[in-house]
């Protein structure tokens, strides 16, 4: 496709941050995840930003990221995971 706007756009760097939306991702352990995220500037550097995501309420991402964490809070603590993927850290 050849569009001068979109080169003109392109090289002027004219183009809109998505700061907020939605991202379906796919962890090979807990499947797919559909997370809402809401980017931060951060005061005084303009190059970093924050990136916070966060699940809809009760929804099976939820229960995806509370398993995740169940494993690495038995990490920290020095139990056994029950799990191949994690291995505990002294």
């Amino acid at each position: 496709m050849h569009s001068d706007t979109f080169r003109r756009m392109w090289a002027d760097h004219d183009v809109l941050a998505h700061t907020s939306g939605t991202k379906r991702l796919h962890h090979p352990l807990v499947g797919d995840l559909t997370l809402d995220y809401l980017v931060l500037a951060v005061e005084g550097d303009p190059e970093q930003t924050l990136t916070i995501y966060t699940p809809e309420p009760a929804s099976p991402s939820v229960e995806a990221l509370a398993l995740l964490a169940s494993w690495t809070s038995a990490t920290k603590r020095g139990g056994a995971t029950g799990n191949r993927y994690l291995k505990a850290v002294p």
